[in-house]
């Protein structure tokens, strides 16, 4: 079999890219597809304002003229400047169980790496760490989760074997709305309120919320920028991102902590839609819609999707304030469960938070990376 590679570069080739993967997953139980509307803005230049600060790549595997394969290449200078690395990004990888399909991937992004002077590859990447990021290697048989990969198990056997070994790994926890929370937490609570010093902010409406997106947004770029994997978002990229999850968003399950006029802390929780895009096959048109937003009023778990602490105000339970608020308020509203937004393994800070509640590991995500030169 022999497996040729071509470089999208057409609205033929875009489109085979876009949906390729359904094709690959169409035997996949549980398999999350992605919004259409969103994919087709995400990787055009033309939406996606990520574009400008990259140098991308979007290529097609193809066996005996059929499609079988596509990835993505992507190498963020501003982030290799920032973090003083010459690193390629390798992401949105899909492929039939072919190892032949993947090794021709794979290597043809570290080929295109290595001639603009890159010295490493890591992946599944996309520009940040709010795009999947990660193979799935735990919870294949869990409810998928929107902002995280949902690949079939051999795709990571077949990039282990070209080479590619742990970089990191990133988790998610479950817990129940009903959780019994240690008295400690009750008392940090009440020592929060007592001081007076902040005030938490609770919306009925997305009206009131709007104003403090973007705070919201500046907050993310000064409390990720040791992350792994993070560059702070500029002023498009903020937007983009609201624009993408604001016609989803309940604001009751958005809590702000100010300090006086300052926003210095955040939770955002996001009702599971799985069900519904599934339903939907990730059309919104013409019924697509109606699915989501039956299984946004159905859903009986809530996803944790961003939530930060000013550097300055950490560890004074501002966290923990604003979990409790959010427990209230997802009861209320009928949920059952919270899933957390992906943790890194290595911030055991949130991750003690989290297992205090005695809340299992869900889903874990790993990240790979090659030295190439």
């Amino acid at each position: 079999m022999k497996t040729e590679i071509r470089i999208v570069n057409s609205r033929k080739l875009f489109t085979e890219f876009i949906h390729l993967p359904a094709k690959i997953h169409k035997d996949h139980e549980g398999w999350l597809p992605p919004v259409y509307a969103d994919d087709n803005k995400f990787f055009d230049p033309g939406f996606n304002n990520s574009f400008n600060s990259c140098d991308t790549v979007l290529a097609l595997a193809y066996n005996n003229g059929v499609a079988h394969g596509r990835i993505m290449g992507i190498i963020h200078h501003k982030y290799n400047e920032l973090k003083h690395e010459k690193t390629a990004r390798f992401g949105f990888l899909e492929c039939y169980d072919e190892s032949e399909t993947a090794s021709a991937l794979l290597r043809f992004i570290e080929k295109w790496a290595l001639e603009r002077g890159m010295n490493q590859v890591a992946g599944p990447y996309g520009f940040s760490d709010k795009d999947p990021q990660g193979f799935m290697i735990e919870g294949f048989h869990d409810i998928p989760l929107l902002s995280a990969s949902c690949n079939l198990p051999y795709i990571v056997e077949l990039t282990e074997n070209n080479g590619y070994s742990k970089l990191i790994d990133c988790l998610t926890y479950r817990f129940s709305i009903d959780v019994l929370l240690p008295e400690i937490y009750q008392r940090v609570q009440q020592r929060v309120i007592s001081t007076q010093r902040y005030r938490i902010l609770e919306f009925t409406s997305k009206k009131q919320l709007k104003p403090y997106v973007v705070p919201i947004l500046e907050l993310v770029n000064e409390t990720y920028h040791q992350l792994f994997g993070f560059y702070p978002l500029n002023k498009e990229e903020m937007k983009e991102f609201a624009n993408r999850y604001m016609p989803v968003l309940d604001p009751r399950h958005v809590k702000v902590v100010m300090l006086q006029n300052e926003v210095v802390a955040f939770v955002i929780g996001l009702a599971n839609m799985s069900e519904g895009i599934i339903k939907a096959k990730g059309k919104l048109f013409p019924f697509g819609w109606y699915h989501i937003i039956r299984s946004i009023k159905r859903a009986t778990q809530l996803d944790l999707m961003l939530g930060a602490v000013k550097s300055e105000h950490q560890g004074l339970g501002l966290e923990i304030t604003m979990g409790m608020h959010l427990l209230e308020s997802s009861k209320k509203a009928g949920f059952k469960t919270i899933e957390t937004h992906l943790i890194l393994e290595s911030n055991t800070r949130m991750r003690a938070v989290i297992e205090r509640l005695n809340a299992p590991v869900v889903k874990r995500f790993r990240v790979f990376q090659k030295t190439i030169a």
